[in-house]
């Protein structure tokens, strides 16, 4: 399916569900070259006590209300205009499931949260999608009252690590031969700790500054 002009846009963020999984992968195949096997999505899906997976779609027939998904300490605001992100979960059920674009997932085991997969389908890439669904990880590892949040990228992913470093994250360290596909080293990167108000803070502005970049992305409005 082609996507479609942003000024047409309107997405959705819901928790992925066991139905999800093909088109999951085949959205992850486009991405890369070693995609997980469905049955991994299955076990994760299955086992979910620990487990966080969002997938985001573009809706072709839904009118853009102007919503926004929760912001943690603020109520989320809210304007007319063709573009919205209604939040997760808040789809209209009796409608066929849009097609998905996106996704991504995390794990979290006691104090710490690690990103396990994060993709965006090449058509829709460049548009901020990718660091909404970065931002919805880093915010439920805020809700869960996890202390950090890691993750592994590519030693070439330069445009990744930009984003990651925006949010606060460092380099603390590599694994030699991570990528199977090309046996690439990995950098592992580690948020500040949510503990600390300065950083939620950040986060809070970084967040905003998300959203007014989306809202205003049809409008022919610089942001």
């Amino acid at each position: 399916m082609a996507a479609r002009s942003l000024d047409e846009s309107v997405y959705i963020l819901e928790p992925m569900t066991l139905d999800d999984i093909e088109e999951v992968a085949a959205v992850e195949r486009l991405c890369f070259s070693n995609p997980w096997p469905l049955a991994a999505y299955r076990r994760e899906l299955r086992d979910n006590r620990g487990n966080y997976y969002i997938v985001l779609r573009d809706d072709p027939d839904a009118e853009a209300v102007g919503d926004f998904p929760v912001q943690y300490g603020a109520s989320a605001p809210r304007r007319q205009g063709r573009f919205a992100f209604w939040p997760l979960g808040k789809r209209d059920i009796r409608k066929q499931a849009p097609p998905i674009i996106g996704f991504a997932g995390m794990w979290h085991v006691m104090d710490e949260a690690h990103v396990t997969t994060i993709a965006v389908s090449p058509d829709y890439q460049g548009r901020g999608l990718g660091e909404l669904l970065f931002s919805t990880l880093v915010d439920e590892t805020i809700r869960r009252e996890a202390t950090w949040l890691t993750l592994e990228v590519r030693v070439s992913n330069y445009s990744a690590q930009q984003l990651y470093r925006k949010y606060g994250f460092t380099i603390q360290g590599k694994r030699a031969r991570y990528y199977t596909d090309n046996n690439e080293d990995a950098y592992i990167m580690w948020s500040e700790s949510f503990r600390n108000p300065a950083y939620i803070d950040q986060i809070d502005v970084l967040r905003r500054r998300l959203h007014h970049k989306l809202s205003f992305a049809t409008s022919g409005v610089s942001s």
